[in-house]
């Protein structure tokens, strides 16, 4: 599990290392080819396409980030319970947000 920012515009140093994989009907994850580490989870179909979720860790300045939303919490384990007000999502809940519909020409 991961904490992640969502961002629009993003510009990767040393993005010769980046791997990117499908990693489901609707969405692929990239990591570095270099240390493994996470990258970011784009959402490539449906009604949330082109949607980006970066790992805080890619980032130098977070002091002023706070949670806003938390994805697959029925699936957390108590070391992620977090105590300032957020938007906890289950994982039916994330998967009918970011899995595209049938009708949706997906």
């Amino acid at each position: 599990m991961g904490v992640h920012v969502a961002c629009n515009d993003v510009t990767i140093k040393g993005d010769d290392a980046v791997r990117v994989f499908k990693s489901s009907d609707w969405a692929e994850r990239a990591f570095c080819g270099t240390c493994g580490s996470n990258l970011w989870y784009h959402v490539t179909e449906g009604r949330y396409a082109d949607s980006m979720s970066i790992s805080v860790g890619m980032l130098s300045d977070t002091r002023d980030m706070t949670i806003a939303r938390e994805f697959f919490v029925d699936r957390k384990t108590a070391a992620y319970d977090f105590t300032h007000p957020h938007t906890e999502m289950t994982e039916a809940q994330v998967l009918a947000m970011f899995a595209p519909n049938e009708g949706d020409g997906a």
